[in-house]
């Protein structure tokens, strides 16, 4: 996975290395042996390491809070990145699959049918790092048109105004590539893309579907709607993704790793939200008890 340029967005496939063919040998002849190698051992590879890291880090995550309204949505100074998706473009398979968890992100048996806000953390229990938005899937015929308009305006909503909004990861099938409702739902965000503000990786979603050449057909495809959004701030990926094969796992489990706070950070906020999470209730005490202490005068009145 590479990120994007300001002429286009690239993004690159990775086919494994290619068997030569044995070299051919007369009747009767036994071709040679190679050489042995050294024995290498995975686990000493830095990359190997940092996505066995970036995969630990991901399986923290947990449930923190779901809302049916965006002002139920708490206030964080968390990076949060916001899951969405077409219904069936797989967008909750993913999220699992990232976690390595079988049922943190919902998935309907009825695509369309899940219309809550989910909220995750991530990172240590006690001071999290990253915050996951499961936003509802659009587009599916079967839901009413009037549910439709609503939850696309709490997207665009959500999109446009979240402040603590850091990135956006956007599902889109393969098979079909950028429909006019995923092109839509990059209008609501487009502005905050180009000029840097929120961060855009799209994950081409049931890549074992295709073979080779209708994977490099697909991004291509994808490259060129993304180019559009491309700027010289614009942080931009794209990547094949499955599910089933796990094709791209480690890599976006690396780069949402990477727009994560540092410990010191979230530690900082944790021990902010903490106090702060006391003086209230403190206050709720207080008012509870008809404890009201009248402001001290005024440094002249003493």
């Amino acid at each position: 996975m590479t990120r994007s340029t300001p002429s286009r967005p690239k993004a690159s496939t990775n086919p494994g290395p290619k068997r030569r063919p044995r070299p051919a040998t007369q009747a009767g002849q036994r071709p040679a042996q190679a050489s042995p190698s050294p024995h290498r051992d995975p686990s000493a590879d830095p990359a190997h390491e940092a996505a066995k890291a970036s995969l630990a880090w991901a399986h923290s995550a947990r449930f923190y809070t779901t809302a049916a309204l965006l002002k139920q949505l708490p206030a964080s100074d968390l990076p949060e990145i916001a899951f969405v998706g077409r219904s069936n473009a797989g967008k909750s398979t993913a999220i699992n699959t990232l976690a390595q968890q079988r049922q943190l992100a919902f998935a309907s048996k009825t695509p369309g049918r899940t219309q809550h806000i989910n909220l995750f953390h991530l990172g240590p229990k006690a001071a999290p790092d990253q915050v996951w938005t499961d936003l509802p899937g659009y587009g599916y015929a079967a839901v009413e048109r009037t549910a439709k308009l609503r939850w696309q305006e709490v997207m665009a909503d959500y999109l446009a105004w979240r402040r603590n909004l850091c990135a956006v990861v956007q599902m889109v099938d393969c098979r079909h590539g950028f429909t006019d409702l995923d092109k839509q739902l990059l209008g609501f965000v487009a502005p905050r893309v180009r000029n840097g503000e929120v961060k855009l990786l799209v994950l081409l979603t049931k890549a074992d579907k295709l073979n080779r050449k209708e994977q490099a057909e697909s991004l291509r495809a994808a490259q060129a709607v993304l180019a559009e959004l491309s700027t010289d701030e614009s942080d931009i990926g794209l990547t094949l993704f499955s599910a089933l094969n796990k094709s791209g796992v480690g890599d976006v489990a690396g780069m949402l790793n990477e727009w994560a706070l540092s410990p010191e950070a979230a530690e900082a906020i944790a021990a902010a939200t903490a106090l702060a999470a006391a003086e209230a209730e403190a206050a709720a005490i207080a008012a509870e008890n008809g404890d009201v202490t009248a402001d001290p005068p005024p440094d002249n009145m003493t």
